[in-house]
């Protein structure tokens, strides 16, 4: 017995073809996304570590000012040069990682739209506001606050 209904097939290998590009696109579009949430858990654990960094180096500051204030300690200055050396060093490495960060989301925005125009990927979806950058701008800031707070006895920190 014969059947009018047709078998339904690929018309072409270009069907197969565009199916295989398109797949291709949207996974190297997602591994923009992977890649640029990478950057985000790098950026983190620089804060962790700028944080744990600033943290301790004012805390010894503080301590050993107040263990002067009270006339427990003669001087204070070699903790105190530590604290700060500490809170520095914090800063500086937030402030590189900020500035690695930066350099690097902007180069892959670069490579992506380069791949968007060539019609590697759909790009569709913007890349969005980063919270961890904006958090490690505040806590720079914050850093800098304390610094100027160590240096000059003088503001919200003291």
């Amino acid at each position: 017995m014969e059947h009018d209904t047709p078998t339904t097939h690929p018309s072409s290998k270009s069907d197969s073809d565009r199916s295989s590009v398109e797949l291709a696109a949207r996974r190297t579009g997602m591994s923009f996304q992977r890649t640029r949430m990478s950057a985000d858990r790098t950026l983190m654990s620089v804060i962790r570590t700028s944080l744990s960094l600033i943290g301790f180096g004012f805390t010894i500051y503080q301590v050993f000012a107040k263990l002067h204030e009270a006339e427990v300690l003669k001087s204070a200055v070699a903790p105190r040069h530590f604290g700060l050396a500490l809170v520095l060093l914090g800063v500086t490495m937030l402030a590189v990682g900020i500035g690695y960060h930066v350099a690097f989301m902007l180069s892959l925005r670069r490579q992506r739209e380069q791949m968007k125009v060539g019609g590697l990927v759909h790009a569709e979806s913007p890349f969005p506001v980063s919270l961890t950058l904006i958090v490690a701008l505040l806590l720079l800031a914050i850093g800098v606050l304390a610094i100027a707070s160590m240096v000059f006895d003088a503001g919200p920190f003291v």
